[in-house]
């Protein structure tokens, strides 16, 4: 290596925790425990917290009318798979409200060192595509706003780019702003955000029943027709209601699996499980009822639906042009831009910081890779995937069921076969005689076999979706994709374990570990970790310095 590049390695490595450039490939400060002054989110943090990602459901209402759902179908739909979505966000949150840990540990404490690999730099792709496409949404709302201000001087600024880039010069400079109002916040840790989610909460509320009250004070407080079911049959209205489900807990696929990066800051175990069970619920319900009601509304006046919300406040911006309307829009726009905001940071931003401190652990940390994943929104290109790839679309929508599996498995794992027990030492000794993690050359080949179980019965039908011929029952199996996953990958593993169990859980149930027993302040890093005295020098050097501080933790 030269001199020239070794400096520059050196320059950009990351510092250990106790300032020193002594390293391990496999931890920096971000995947260590969160310490005590970091946990700093208390319940009604997490009450705003989810409140501001769950009141942004606008839209969801048009996935559930399009497959063929009435209006109170859809929204009775919309809150029972809300109710499952957060069962299952409670449940994966738990491991790191004790443990204090985010995502990819808590991947390695369930596939392997190296098998966390797959899952974590899958769910850093996804998210480098739905942080571009949201930050796109948010030029939308830049564009209402910029609108509002200058009128015609913004709207007919002459387009100087080619029409195959599939975007013209005022809709890019609105993108552009809205990349640029994103890009301080990459510099905050998730802890640091908690008042900023408060503020989300707080100008969320004016804006959603704003547009809502204008729609109906437009139409003289009628609501139209509303939608009707498309079919009478009680079987198919039986199916549509599973995929309206289905559809709902897609919608937050990506929340749910990332609940270990929010519950890791929790300054209380319970702090993030109850507020999740009670708030997402009820926030995505009334938005989405909201939604539904508005659009509605708008059909009845103009003859057509208008799900988004940045067509419906121009919709207004083209048929009342004066001051207070203009002074309205700009400020609606501008609760909307804070929503997705806040969403876009909690649900993207944040989850390819911590992928990413993972992936590239000597390198990158949390901050790090919020700055990356900023300018890899531009090569996503997310002009081209919203305006003219329906199939990838499709297929994102559909990545659902792939994630399902992954939070099946991890659920499965803690509450069933480990008994609430991680072992934190472990997570940072990438050798054989990790006991605990190393698995079969660092895959946990039993996850491995359930994820695979998992995704196989309802993949003939995600490949449906994207337009390959399949068979109905392959259909019906992808209108409960999620469920099917979840399901499948748990029983597999469970099963699997108990017949073929790891090292970790035999040695559990030989010690005859107690629930959570390792999470209690006194065993919290050891017990059925690999001793000292088990690694040579070299090894031994691959634990955080950190541990030789443990109250700090």
């Amino acid at each position: 290596m030269s001199g020239h590049l070794k400096w520059l390695q050196e320059s950009i490595r990351l510092k250990d925790v106790d300032g020193s450039l002594e390293h391990s490939r496999w931890v920096n400060e971000d995947l260590l425990p969160t310490p005590i002054e970091k946990r700093t989110w208390r319940w009604w943090n997490y009450v705003t917290f989810y409140w501001s990602i769950s009141f942004t459901n606008w839209t969801l209402g048009s996935s559930m009318i399009g497959i063929g759902l009435n209006w109170w179908q859809a929204i009775v739909v919309i809150f029972v798979s809300q109710v499952i979505s957060s069962i299952a966000m409670a449940f994966n949150s738990r491991s790191a409200s004790v443990y204090n840990i985010g995502f990819p540990c808590v991947a390695r404490s369930v596939f392997g060192m190296w098998g966390s690999y797959y899952f974590v730099g899958a769910r850093a792709v996804l998210a480098v595509i739905w942080y571009s496409v949201q930050m796109y949404y948010g030029g939308q709302y830049m564009y209402n706003m910029l609108r509002a201000i200058f009128g015609h001087n913004f709207v007919n600024i002459p387009n100087h780019i080619p029409t195959s880039a599939g975007i013209t010069t005022n809709v890019m400079l609105a993108f552009f702003l809205s990349w640029l109002v994103h890009l301080p916040f990459c510099y905050f840790r998730p802890y640091q955000l908690r008042r900023f989610f408060w503020f989300k909460t707080i100008v969320s509320l004016p804006a959603m029943f704003g547009l809502f009250i204008w729609a109906m004070v437009n139409t003289g407080g009628h609501i139209g027709k509303l939608y009707t079911a498309s079919s009478t049959s009680t079987s198919t209205t039986a199916w549509l209601i599973l995929a309206g489900i289905n559809s709902g807990m897609g919608n937050t696929a990506t929340l749910i699996t990332n609940q270990p990066d929010y519950a890791r800051w929790s300054k209380s175990r319970g702090a993030p499980i109850w507020t999740q069970l009670i708030v997402n619920p009820i926030a995505v319900t009334i938005s989405a009822a909201l939604g539904i009601l508005s659009t509605s509304a708008v059909n009845l006046k103009y003859g057509t639906d208008i799900w988004n919300q940045w067509d419906m406040m121009n919709l207004i911006l083209d048929n009342y042009w004066t001051s207070k309307a203009r002074f309205a829009v700009f400020l609606c726009a501008f609760a909307w831009f804070v929503q997705i905001l806040g969403t876009n940071i909690a649900a993207n931003m944040m989850s390819f910081g911590a992928d990413s401190s993972m992936i590239f652990p000597s390198f990158i940390n949390i901050r790090r890779g919020q700055f990356i994943v900023e300018f890899l929104a531009w090569a996503a290109v997310p002009w081209k995937i919203v305006a003219s790839a329906a199939k990838f679309t499709t297929f994102l929508s559909g990545y659902g069921l792939f994630m399902a599996s992954v939070v099946a498995i991890m659920v499965c794992d803690y509450f069933c076969l480990t008994r609430g027990n991680v072992t934190i030492r472990s997570l940072y000794v990438p050798t054989k005689a990790n006991r605990n993690y190393w698995y079969h050359g660092g895959v946990n080949i039993q996850a491995v076999i359930a994820y695979c179980i998992g995704i196989a019965l309802p993949f003939p039908g995600f490949c449906g979706e994207l337009g390959a011929s399949v068979s109905q029952s392959a259909a019906h199996i992808m209108d409960i994709a999620w469920i099917t996953a979840f399901v499948v990958s748990f029983v597999s593993y469970y099963v699997i374990c108990r017949i073929w169990p790891t090292a970790s859980m035999r040695e559990i149930r030989e010690m005859e570990l107690t629930w959570e027993q390792l999470g209690s302040e006194s065993e919290y890093y050891d017990s059925t970790g690999p001793k000292d005295e088990e690694f040579s020098s070299k090894e031994e050097s691959n634990f955080p310095k950190a541990f030789s501080n443990e109250k700090n933790y």
